[in-house]
């Protein structure tokens, strides 16, 4: 069953939508600022808490291309702009991360840091929750080619 959010019409009424489609996921995520602004409190989120330490360490000390990345990502991702393709070319997430070595921790510290930023944005509650479980694909799938 798909996610739903309510978003005002014309009228001020609520219509149901479905995120994943379209551009509704991006739209809901505030657009490229949006996007950004979660990347940048994701990472600040992963400066500070200590069960993020560990995936932490695996980043360089200046987070600004990360933040780049994963924003430029996720505006695809969510069905805006390919940015990432436009900067940087193809990716293939599990396979961008397959020279590291990812265990559970890592994967639930990561998406720990993605769950306090998403608090932080004006997001829907339903929103939230979408972003968080599809988000939790690509997490797995980065933790099977680790293994």
């Amino acid at each position: 069953m798909p996610n739903q959010s309510d978003k005002p019409n014309k009228t001020g009424k609520q219509d149901a939508f479905t995120f994943g489609q379209g551009d509704a996921s991006f739209l809901a995520a505030g657009g490229e600022t949006g996007i950004h602004t979660l990347c940048a409190d994701f990472y600040a989120f992963m400066d500070t808490l200590p069960e993020a330490k560990a995936i932490r360490d695996m980043h360089p000390d200046d987070l600004d291309d990360s933040i780049d990345r994963l924003a430029a990502f996720l505006c695809g991702w969510l069905g805006g702009p390919r940015r990432y393709a436009e900067k940087y070319g193809g990716i293939s997430i599990p396979q961008a991360h397959a020279h590291l070595t990812i265990d559970a921790s890592h994967r639930d510290a990561w998406l720990l840091c993605m769950q306090h930023a998403a608090k932080k944005q004006a997001y829907t509650d339903a929103f939230q929750k979408y972003l968080l479980t599809q988000l939790a694909v690509p997490a797995q799938r980065i933790l099977q080619v680790s293994q």
